[in-house]
């Protein structure tokens, strides 16, 4: 019902405009309305003020987002959060672009669907005082962000803890590193952000996190079509995957190792520097003795980038089978426990709805029961989905790691082998496309090699152009024939699909290169393919025009010339 309503005022709003097109002339009406959006000024990676004294984070590139998408202007004020929730509630500005959910704040103010969830984290001195949990924080001092969500979480869940406010989140870890007071309970990404920054190594979170708090765009009542704006341009920039690069660009940085870049990139220079001086000495070097060699360099050349290439490749196989080796364990764990845990809470369902009715509402973590009910089924779900991503990537590896042993070559039909691959992705295929031709050559093609591996190729081809169609009344066709003359084997398969630009083209068999990085691709399916190919003495080749498919051509030598 919310949603019908928002998008019956993004209508609302639509058909003013066009009214007041038609009565004030386009002069007027193509006046972009102006958002006044507060935020806070100390709050990385999400939201801050760089070293040039500008706005800058993840929320406020994904407002100016959001803004150019939908058609609007933002007026951004970078301030204290209890100013800019104040600001919010006295009708200062319009919204706020980074307001965490609770059921109190919801009786004034309206959100959006979040854009990020935000967890909150117990820090506390290494040579502190310590404790296992949030509750065990009564009678100790607790540094809390003013007018924050974690503020209003221990006023109302741990009334006797001693709350210190404090005006940021720098501020709150500064007291707590400098000795003073013994905790601090603020979000978890904004404090290591701050503590790397801040060099404050005597931090460090413990205790079990505080429940995630979603963060959303929030206003007042008055303002429901303002977040129906807002709520719209956030669904746009996430189907277009806009969002997620500006959440990788700001939060990838969290992951970074702890090096002193600083110090290291002085050295580097210098280091860079010297090699620029020995680099000089080689060139005068070289071209003293240019003439001798010009002769030879070109079969050298070849010859170096052959063995360059061939090193870094079973190197890389070495780095992806253990890669694939150590990650096997814990997703298998995953897949084993997550199954359980749903079973669990699913069996535990009845006894909290009889508990929940009788008091009148439970709460599990700090959230409301019946919240929690309605979001853990989503959360279970999101979580199995990314250990079969995992378990997928793992075995993609393990294909790309595989060694090729020549005792398992015999006489392959490569009709035969095409007909069973076929059968394997018939449900992809049919999902895919009404219009699917599969022509097999009456000459039955033979040729020596691995049938499951071949099979593995086509497979994966089939696949691919599966992925490429738009719709189902484009079409998919697979060939079996013989070259002209007769002595190579040739698999086909063309597609109508979206095409490759051709800068692309001669990428695709590079490892971990993929077009599909939005929709879960990991880069290693032609990687693998193209190495299956390789082994059998066979060629892959591509042709493609963007907008109009795709054809992808094996090649490989008849049983007469392909014995090993």
């Amino acid at each position: 019902m919310k949603t019908l309503l928002m998008s019956l005022l993004s209508l609302l709003c639509f058909a003013q405009l066009s009214y007041a097109e038609t009565r004030l002339g386009p002069s007027i009406a193509a006046q972009k309305r102006t958002v006044h959006i507060a935020a806070d000024y100390n709050y990385p990676p999400y939201e801050f003020i760089d070293e040039d004294d500008n706005p800058t984070g993840y929320t406020v590139e994904l407002s100016y987002a959001i803004a150019e998408v939908m058609g609007f202007e933002i007026n951004l004020t970078m301030t204290d959060w209890q100013s800019a929730y104040n600001g919010l509630l006295n009708g200062t500005f319009d919204a706020l672009q980074n307001i965490a959910y609770s059921d109190e704040r919801a009786q004034n103010i309206i959100f959006s669907p979040p854009h990020s969830i935000v967890n909150q984290s117990l820090f506390a001195r290494k040579n502190g005082p310590h404790v296992d949990d949030i509750q065990q924080v009564s009678g100790y001092e607790v540094i809390v962000q003013q007018g924050s969500i974690m503020h209003e979480y221990l006023q109302r869940s741990v009334p006797k803890a001693i709350i210190i406010p404090a005006p940021t989140h720098s501020a709150a870890l500064r007291l707590l590193a400098s000795g003073k007071h013994d905790f601090a309970l603020t979000a978890n990404s904004p404090s290591l952000y701050l503590s790397k920054e801040m060099g404050l190594s005597n931090l460090e979170p413990i205790a079990r996190p505080v429940a995630g708090q979603r963060l959303s765009y929030g206003a007042l009542p008055k303002n429901e079509e303002l977040i129906a704006l807002f709520s719209e341009g956030l669904a746009i920039l996430k189907n277009t995957g806009r969002q997620q690069a500006i959440y990788d660009k700001w939060f990838g940085t969290l992951e970074q190792s702890k090096w002193p870049w600083k110090k290291i990139g002085q050295y580097a220079f210098y280091a860079i520097l010297a090699l620029l001086f020995i680099l000089g000495g080689i060139m005068i070097w070289n071209n003293m003795l240019r003439k001798e060699v010009e002769r030879r360099s070109k079969q050298l050349k070849a010859q170096q980038e052959q063995l360059i290439q061939a090193d870094k490749m079973a190197s890389l196989g070495v780095l992806v089978s253990g890669v694939a080796h150590e990650i096997n364990n814990p997703t298998g764990l995953l897949m084993l426990n997550l199954p359980i845990l749903r079973s669990a809470w699913e069996d535990t369902l009845p006894y909290l709805d009889e508990i929940d009715q009788a008091q009148q509402g439970i709460s599990l973590g700090g959230l409301s029961y019946q919240r929690l009910k309605a979001e853990i089924p989503y959360l279970l779900d999101e979580m199995q989905h990314s250990t079969d991503r995992i378990r997928n990537i793992v075995n993609d590896l393990k294909d790309f790691a595989r060694e090729q042993p020549d005792e398992i070559w015999q006489d392959v039909d490569l009709n035969q082998v095409t007909q069973t691959a076929v059968r394997l992705v018939d449900k992809s295929i049919r999902a895919a496309t009404d219009h699917f031709t599969l022509h097999l050559d009456q000459r039955t093609p033979h040729i020596t090699g691995n049938p499951q591996r071949i099979e593995q190729v086509i497979i994966n081809l089939i696949l691919n152009a599966c992925d490429a169609l738009a719709d189902k009344s484009a079409s998919l066709t697979l060939t079996t024939t013989l070259n002209a003359d007769q002595e190579e084997a040739l698999i086909v398969v063309e597609d109508q699909g979206c095409g490759i630009e051709k800068e692309a083209l001669p990428r695709l068999t590079e490892p971990f290169f993929t077009t599909k990085r939005e929709t879960g691709g990991t880069g290693l399916g032609l990687s693998v393919s193209a190495g299956i190919i390789k082994a059998h003495k066979g060629r892959l080749s591509f042709e493609s025009t963007p907008g109009q498919g795709t054809t992808a051509i094996v090649t490989f030598p008849i049983l007469s010339s392909s014995m090993p």
